[in-house]
């Protein structure tokens, strides 16, 4: 039985940045013939290859997109784990994460730091966001004080969306792939199942879209049905921002 509230449905694209620029495209082509908006996950920092500031252009790329409804969400600064943190926790991101928890063991100075100067990235073209998404999705403790410190409106994790203001949780798995993972077609199978699922029972369903994704047979298809399933049940498309209300406390 569906739940008494609507499913809305964010659809992600991971990883946006010029080195990836043929990938999102593709992405954000499916997600027009669908007809619904996405949440651009744009690393501002240096990340296999050029960073957004050496290549400017690209911005235009993503205004167009912002124009058309799409939403800019900050996703790291390198995308890459560094030292900090203890070893336990290191292990545990380049586990779960394989290498990119690059705020999961960060203390509040150091993500700051990196914070505010992903935001001056943007800020320099022209391209404004309130919305952070840590990559692997892992953050410290601290880097949620720090994201509320320099003004970041919501943060999203493996389990939901979190208003920074008053900490309310917006619950909703992210589905995502693991390519080339032990059981890459197991897990693009459960993906569609537990849309399917989600969509029938109410509230937020999440579908992740990686580059990588797209390197691996069946994986975008997957995600397709996914998609469309939810969309089949009555979900409605949003952004992050869209899930997040612009007053804090508001429902």
């Amino acid at each position: 039985m569906a739940g008494d509230s609507p499913t809305r449905l964010v659809v992600s694209v991971h990883d946006v940045a010029p080195i990836t620029a043929d990938q999102t495209r593709r992405w954000c082509a499916d997600a027009d013939s669908l007809g619904i908006p996405v949440s651009l996950l744009v690393i501002p920092g240096p990340w296999r290859g050029a960073s957004l500031a050496d290549e400017p252009g690209y911005a235009d790329v993503l205004r167009a997109r912002a124009a058309r409804g799409d939403e800019l969400v900050m996703h790291g600064w390198a995308h890459r784990a560094g030292p900090e943190g203890s070893l336990p926790r290191r292990l545990a991101g380049r586990i779960v994460a394989r290498g990119a928890a690059e705020f999961g063991a960060l203390d509040e100075v150091q993500a700051a730091d990196r914070l505010m100067s992903g935001r001056a990235v943007l800020r320099e073209l022209g391209l404004t966001t309130g919305g952070f998404t840590p990559p692997g999705w892992l953050a410290s403790a601290a880097t949620n004080r720090a994201l509320r410190q320099v003004g970041f409106r919501y943060t999203t994790s493996h389990f939901g969306v979190l208003d920074l203001r008053n900490r309310r949780m917006r619950r909703g798995f992210a589905l995502s792939h693991r390519p080339g993972g032990t059981g890459e077609r197991l897990g693009a199978a459960i993906m569609v199942r537990s849309a399917r699922w989600g969509a029938n029972h109410g509230g937020l369903v999440r579908v992740a879209l990686h580059p990588d994704d797209l390197a691996r047979p069946g994986l975008r298809d997957a995600t397709l049905r996914a998609i469309e399933a939810v969309l089949a049940a009555g979900g409605r498309a949003a952004t992050y921002s869209d899930v997040v209300p612009e007053t804090a406390g508001a429902h």
